[in-house]
């Protein structure tokens, strides 16, 4: 990934938060029928430092769990077209273009393959337990018949990405005069895009 210093973001458990709030990855990896992309929902464990481990779980027809090799995950956060009119620099000398803000992670790492059903049945469990926290009226494993999660478990499997290179990219106008950073992200949030602009916007100290 093209990664110029000033959009570089280099603190692991922000890296991880992006992570945890956009959890949906797209899983590279190389195959006989060359690269492969596969979307599959992960968790993120901060162990082992310094980079942390993704889990999640694939259909067993899915032929992904069988690559041997190197795998890249990528999580892709807020993003958005920054148009130059939101620039108050444009009035003043006009030398402005449109560009496109946002925020992404790159984690390089193995896939391991968990094949275990209680391994399998505490992931799923999990991941439902995380996910369905946002509800009032959350839905559980234990909802479900036993017999009918069984037969679930035993049509999946397990995936694990030790984290060896962890990547992440803020791109979000930091070569940008402060005036113009706040004028689009004011005029991103009249758009209701809060996440973009919130990116944009430094965090006082």
């Amino acid at each position: 990934m093209y990664l110029p210093q000033s959009f570089r973001e280099t603190r692991i458990p922000t890296i991880h938060d992006l992570i945890r709030t956009h959890p949906l990855a797209t899983l590279v990896t190389l195959t006989d029928d060359g690269l492969t992309a596969n979307h599959i929902p992960m968790l993120v464990d901060p162990d082992p430092q310094p980079f942390g481990t993704l889990v999640g779980h694939v259909a067993r027809g899915n032929s992904v769990w069988r690559a041997d090799g190197p795998a890249l995950a990528i999580f892709t956060g807020p993003e958005h077209y920054i148009s130059p009119s939101w620039y108050p620099e444009k009035q003043e000398h006009g030398k402005v273009v449109p560009t496109w803000n946002y925020a992404v992670v790159h984690a390089h790492g193995r896939l391991r393959i968990h094949d275990d059903r209680d391994w399998l049945l505490r992931l799923v469990t999990r991941l439902t337990n995380t996910h369905e926290a946002q509800f009032e009226q959350q839905w559980k494993v234990a909802d479900a018949p036993a017999d009918y999660i069984e037969t679930l478990l035993k049509g999946i499997v397990g995936i694990e990405l030790r984290i060896d290179k962890l990547e992440g990219k803020w791109k979000m106008g930091q070569n940008r005069s402060e005036s113009d950073r706040a004028g689009a992200a004011g005029a991103l949030r009249q758009l209701g895009e809060e996440g973009v602009a919130a990116f944009m916007t430094p965090q006082k100290t």
